[in-house]
């Protein structure tokens, strides 16, 4: 029988859990890409506990939980924030982080996930969800274009010291 997964917009108080979700799921997801050294200087300027909070607490930033059995299944994160160029609706918000746990990998918690966001996209007025994902992330890049997202350009991103290369991709939402 699988766990029922069930969805909520997350608060401060979750910043501590969160946190250490987001740090374990993208040091296993990038580590392997990357250096110790690097991962771990992005890991500590993007998912303390503290930067959590303040990220949760603005509002600006709209975080959805995907939660089963009190544990944490995935998440998503929007802000809004200034698209790059080449993303030219007229209002868009970005998609900064979507990572859904390995165990919870083909189970639809993405694709449920994901209709959250472009739901909670609509509810702040948004026409389209742009995101950036890394060129060497052949798994999200699929399931970005299987849920409608096209590349549009791309963006530098700095992993610690080393600089990489980002696809942009969008989507309008109705």
């Amino acid at each position: 029988m699988t766990p029922t997964v069930t969805l909520r917009s997350a608060t401060p108080a979750d910043a501590t859990q969160l946190a250490e979700f987001a740090r374990r799921n993208f040091a296993e997801t990038f580590g392997p890409s990357n250096t110790p050294e690097d991962l771990e200087l992005h890991l500590s300027y993007t998912y303390s506990p503290d930067i959590q909070r303040r990220e949760l607490a603005n509002p600006r930033f709209a975080t959805i939980l995907a939660e089963s059995e009190g544990k944490l299944a995935g998440y998503a994160q929007l802000r809004e924030t200034k698209a790059p160029a080449s993303v030219t609706s007229a209002q868009p918000i970005e998609l900064l982080r979507f990572y859904v746990d390995r165990p919870w990998h083909g189970r639809g918690v993405a694709r449920l996930l994901m209709e959250a966001v472009f739901g909670a996209a609509r509810a702040r007025g948004a026409d389209s969800v742009w995101l950036c994902v890394w060129q060497e992330n052949p798994r999200a890049i699929a399931f970005y274009q299987r849920e409608g997202f096209l590349k549009v350009g791309t963006q530098d991103f700095l992993l610690g010291t080393d600089l990489q290369l980002d696809w942009v991709m969008a989507r309008a939402i109705g």
